[in-house]
Formats: structure tokens, C-alpha cells, sequence
């Protein structure tokens, strides 16, 4: 607690251009604003900027630690880099990344947030975390994977998925609950998914 308190003051002061930097708890450490604007964090006694194109230029030279979160044992990335030994000597350098993540934070207020894969039709937090786990972290993940493609991933993490999983993962791309899907639309699936199931119990349980 004590060392995060000298991170933080450290923090504010050496970033104090940006204004009157103020601190409150966030996702188990603390969040550094400037007019309620979040623009870093501090975790585990270290400071972390928001991304920014100015930092993505810089870290392509010098990468920097991400900040990673784990939420229901689903690791997450906050989109927030660790401030290293030589940032902290780069006085410059590291004004200009702190203003462009308190400008990229700015502007992110005034655009309407993207949707989750929990808002999208037939879906929620279980499946959302489910496809986590499976690479697809996005809307436009689940848009380019398709949903078939999305069911054979699940389908490699739990066996127990059926055509109903598939029906809801197409539904949720095209925008239908899955009980209104176009008819065409359901049988063809239909008979992918027992292609699908034929091919795996003839591999499961092959002819003597």
C-alpha cells in the first residue's frame, strides 16, 4: 500500500503538465485521471499508460509489458502498458505518450462503444467467456470466424455442444434470434452439423 502511495505521488507529480492529476481504485489498483478522464493505471507499485497511436509507434521500437487482468479466470488485456526503468529517465518522451493517452481517453468518450459479444443476439456472459477462451475476443472475431468455424472451436473445448449452439452462433451474426432464423438457413446447417456428428462417431468409433 505504501509503495503504491509513492508510485502515485511519483506519478502525479512527474505528470503533472496534463493538469491536476487525480487517483481513485480500479481494478484492484488505482486510476490516474485529469478532469475524471482515466488516461493510466497503477498496478502492483507500477505505472501503466492507456494506448494511444503515439505509444503503438513507440512500442514497436521498444515493446512494453501489457497490462493483463484476469476476470473469472479469463485472462484480459486492459489496453494499458507498463511505464519501464528507461520511460521513467525518457522525461519527454514520456509527457508526450501521457498526453496522447489522455487525448486517446478523450476522445473514446465522444465514440459510442463498440458492442461485446454478450449484447449480440442469443449470446451472454457464459458463452461470451466460452468464446474467450477459444481466441474470439470480439464482435469482429465472431463476424471473420463465421459460425461454424466458432462452433467447431467451442466445440473442441466442450463436447457437449450441440445444433442449438450452432443455430445461436449464426443467429447471433446475422442478427436473428435463433428461433427466427430463415428456414434455408437452419437446414442448411442442420445438415452441416450432422455431417459433422457422423464424421466424428465414424472416427470415434470406427467399422470392424
Amino acid at each position: 500500500m505504501k509503495k503504491s502511495r509513492q508510485m502515485i505521488d511519483l506519478s502525479k507529480e512527474r505528470l503533472s503538465c496534463l493538469g491536476e492529476v487525480q487517483s481513485r481504485t480500479q481494478f484492484g489498483g488505482y486510476a490516474l485521471a485529469v478532469e475524471k478522464v482515466v488516461f493510466a493505471l497503477v498496478s502492483d507499485e507500477q505505472l501503466y499508460l492507456r494506448a494511444s497511436e503515439a505509444l503503438k509507434e513507440y512500442s514497436a521500437e521498444r515493446p512494453l509489458q501489457p497490462l493483463i487482468f484476469s476476470k473469472r479466470g479469463v485472462p484480459v488485456s486492459l489496453g494499458y502498458f507498463r511505464v519501464d526503468e528507461q520511460l521513467w529517465q525518457e522525461t519527454a518522451t514520456l509527457e508526450a505518450l501521457s498526453e496522447a493517452a489522455l487525448l486517446a481517453a478523450r476522445e473514446e468518450q465522444h465514440t459510442p462503444s463498440a458492442p461485446r459479444l454478450k449484447d449480440l443476439p442469443n449470446l451472454g456472459v457464459r458463452m461470451e467467456m466460452m468464446l474467450y477462451k477459444v481466441g474470439i475476443c470480439s464482435v469482429e472475431n465472431l463476424y471473420a470466424s463465421g459460425a461454424k468455424n466458432s462452433w467447431l472451436r467451442l466445440k473442441s473445448l466442450n463436447q457437449h455442444l450441440g445444433l442449438k449452439t450452432l443455430l445461436a452462433l449464426e443467429g447471433a451474426i446475422s442478427g436473428h434470434h435463433q428461433a427466427a432464423l430463415p428456414e434455408p438457413v437452419r437446414a442448411e446447417l442442420k445438415l452441416w452439423y450432422q455431417h459433422i456428428i457422423h464424421q466424428q462417431q465414424e472416427r470415434d468409433y470406427p467399422r470392424a
